[in-house]
Parts: C-alpha cells; sequence; structure tokens
C-alpha cells in the first residue's frame, strides 16, 4: 500500500465545563474556541483531528452537548475517545451509541494516507489512572493483524512511560500488556497521549512516545517529584505529519502570548 503524506491534529485535556464554569480561573471553553479557529486558520487542509480525552472535566450531559455545539465549527473531520474525567456511558447518549466500538469501548480505526491509526479508550470509571482492558487488547491485536503492510500509530489517553513526576501515580496500569501487543507489529512508528498536561518524549521497548500539554493549565518538572507545580501555560495541539521516511510531530502552542516579529 503506498504513503500518502497524512496530516492530523490531536487535541487533548479539553476539561469542558458548564456555561459560566472556570477552572482555576481558564476558561476551557475559550480555549478550545481558539483551537478550533487556529485548525481552521492555520490546519484547514488536516485529514482530521482526534481528540485524546478529558473531554469534559466532571463526566456531564451538559458539559458534553457543550462540547457538540461547539465542535461544529470545526471545518475538518473529528474523532473521539476518552480519559479518566469522562463518562462513557453519558458520551455516547449525547454523540451517539455507534460511537462504541465491538469491544464496548470508545476505541476506533481509522485509515488514511497509508497508515493504520488506532484510538484507545483508556477510561477506567471512578479512577484517575486507566487501564486497557482484555478485550481491547484482544481487539487491537486483530487490528494490528489486519494492517500487517502499512504503519500503525497509536492514540490513546494515559501515558505508557514512567515521567518521574507527581503524574506518574496516574498513568496507564497495565502499560506492559499493551505493549506486548504492540510489539506484535513490526511497524507501530509513535504512541500519542495526554492526561500528564505537559510535553515530553520517550522510547519504551523500541516505540517512540509522545505526550502533548493539551489545552488546559500546564505541570511543570519538579525536582521534587511528589510536588504537584499547575501553571496556566500555552495551550498546545499536536500536528502530526507522517509520511513513508517519517513521523513528525509539531507541538503547536496556538495561545502562547508571542507576538509576531517583523
Amino acid at each position: 500500500m503506498g504513503i500518502d503524506m497524512l496530516k492530523f491534529i490531536v487535541l487533548s485535556d479539553l476539561h469542558l465545563l458548564q456555561e459560566g464554569q472556570t477552572y482555576a480561573g481558564l476558561d476551557p471553553a475559550d480555549r478550545l474556541r481558539r483551537a478550533i479557529d487556529q485548525i481552521n486558520d492555520r490546519h484547514s487542509d488536516a485529514d482530521f483531528c482526534v481528540l485524546a480525552g478529558d473531554l469534559v472535566d466532571l463526566g456531564d450531559r451538559p458539559s458534553y452537548e457543550r462540547l457538540e455545539d461547539l465542535l461544529a465549527d470545526l471545518t475538518v473531520p473529528v474523532h473521539m475517545t476518552l480519559g479518566n474525567h469522562d463518562n462513557r456511558d453519558t458520551f455516547l447518549q449525547v454523540f451517539g451509541d455507534d460511537l462504541a466500538a465491538p469491544t464496548g469501548f470508545v476505541d476506533k480505526v481509522i485509515d488514511a494516507g497509508g497508515y493504520r491509526i488506532l484510538l484507545i479508550d483508556s477510561l477506567l470509571d471512578g479512577e484517575v489512572t486507566g487501564r486497557i482492558e482484555p478485550q481491547q487488547l484482544d481487539w487491537i491485536r486483530d487490528r494490528l493483524a489486519e494492517a500487517a503492510d502499512r504503519p500503525v500509530i497509536v492514540v490513546t489517553h494515559h501515558h505508557i512511560n514512567r515521567l518521574h513526576n507527581f503524574m506518574d501515580r496516574y498513568l496507564l496500569q497495565n502499560s506492559d500488556a499493551l505493549l506486548d501487543v504492540l510489539t506484535t507489529h513490526a511497524q507501530v512508528h509513535h504512541i500519542i497521549t495526554g492526561h500528564v498536561h505537559s510535553t515530553t518524549t520517550s522510547i519504551r521497548r523500541g516505540i517512540p512516545c509522545s505526550s502533548l500539554a493539551g489545552s488546559h493549565y500546564n505541570i511543570k518538572l519538579h525536582r521534587d517529584p511528589t510536588k504537584l507545580e499547575r501553571r496556566e501555560g500555552p495551550a498546545q495541539m499536536a500536528v502530526v505529519l507522517a509520511d513513508a521516511d517519517q513521523v513528525v510531530i509539531h507541538f503547536d502552542d496556538y495561545i502562547d502570548r508571542h507576538v509576531v516579529l517583523p
């Protein structure tokens, strides 16, 4: 199968709230509107946009309905999966039961540009940490086997690599089980995650992994790994460019307060 240039956007950690509500002085809806404006203006050539979990902050129906209204302005197709702040049943009530895979989770396959992209729902009900359930692991294994002739990019919410900071207490519980499955495929080119509210890169068992800071507050690295320090920080999307030779991710800070220099 030929490889074309694939371009897609990843947004994560929207933490949308109901009308009039803010979090630590930040307005998640305003930040999402600005992300949508940026995509429509600068990245309208993207094949699609992925929302990688923590779509809303409290898992409530009015916030999901508000998300649905805001996404109506996005000019590229959008695909979603869930994180620990989400509520799967409520999400499906608003966006439709057809977004649930045969696994029962919000897992999805996207085939585009000669790549296979797997969106994996890592929400573990009632927990801040995440998990990929056995039926999902079987589903992933089957989807990889179908795509033996093409490269794969995985997008999920929870990070699978230790960051040596506060967020490590909330990582994916069974990352080794996921990697056991992913390493059965010779061409898993990248794993993209959110959750940690910071920009990181790593390699785990030979697979490159990246997290994006996302649309809400940022978490800064601190010499004391038990200390959680939140900063307003930039709001960030990942712009993924993939061709036959490589996968490149540009971390685009769509709120960064940098002036354009003459």
